[in-house]
């Protein structure tokens, strides 16, 4: 895989300069580990990596790295390495990962992507942004703790919530229903293609958008 294999140190300082112009980029996913959060709303982002990794053969398979926190996958595109991890702290620590990688890597908070479910926001949408506050989730805001609110997001909408009454933190770790499951395909292509375009262009639109018909 070649991940976390060191290599000897070149004495070519063109190779030095070659390396140091090669632009890194992080996806983050977030989600709660364990079988019976699997294809829970509040687990939308592990989903769309899932479907990121499975679309993109030059990414790694997952490994479980317990000194991050995380399950990693590193691949290239063009000239822009790419990191994509799965907190395994659980949702609310989820900064916990996203620090502990920055550091490694060296990667700056611009430059991170971060794919997470949204109670405000309805089933169909997706939006993006560059910033901000973390809108009542806990993932977003154990980042911002970490790093402060200057990186990316996708905020895919899981709203509202049905039956109406019910408890928000019931609702979020319960699965789609077949309404719901039937676009999930659709939503993970809008998704990755909204990654892509972020990891070759460097930036993020921020802008609405349906993968409803």
């Amino acid at each position: 895989m070649g991940l976390f294999t060191s290599k000897p140190m070149p004495s070519d300082n063109k190779y030095f300069y070659s390396l140091s112009q090669t632009k890194t980029v992080l996806i983050v996913g977030l989600g709660n580990i364990g079988k019976e959060y699997e294809k829970t709303r509040h687990n939308i982002g592990f989903t769309c990596l899932d479907y990121f990794l499975s679309q993109n053969a030059q990414m790694d398979k997952w490994i479980n790295k317990k000194d991050l926190k995380s399950h990693i996958s590193s691949g290239q595109f063009g000239d822009t390495r790419v990191i994509a991890i799965k907190p395994t702290t659980f949702m609310n620590l989820s900064g916990e990962a996203v620090s502990l990688v920055c550091s490694y890597y060296h990667i700056r908070p611009e430059d991170i992507l971060v794919v997470h479910d949204e109670l405000d926001v309805n089933f169909g949408q997706i939006r993006t942004r560059n910033d901000g506050s973390s809108a009542g989730n806990n993932g977003i805001q154990s980042i911002i703790d970490h790093i402060g609110e200057k990186f990316n997001r996708i905020r895919i909408g899981i709203g509202p919530k049905h039956p109406e009454k019910i408890e928000a933190d019931k609702f979020v770790i319960s699965p789609f229903d077949k309404a719901e499951g039937s676009k999930i395909n659709d939503l993970e292509k809008e998704v990755l293609s909204i990654a892509v375009e972020f990891i070759y262009s460097g930036s993020l639109n921020e802008e609405t958008r349906s993968f409803l018909a």
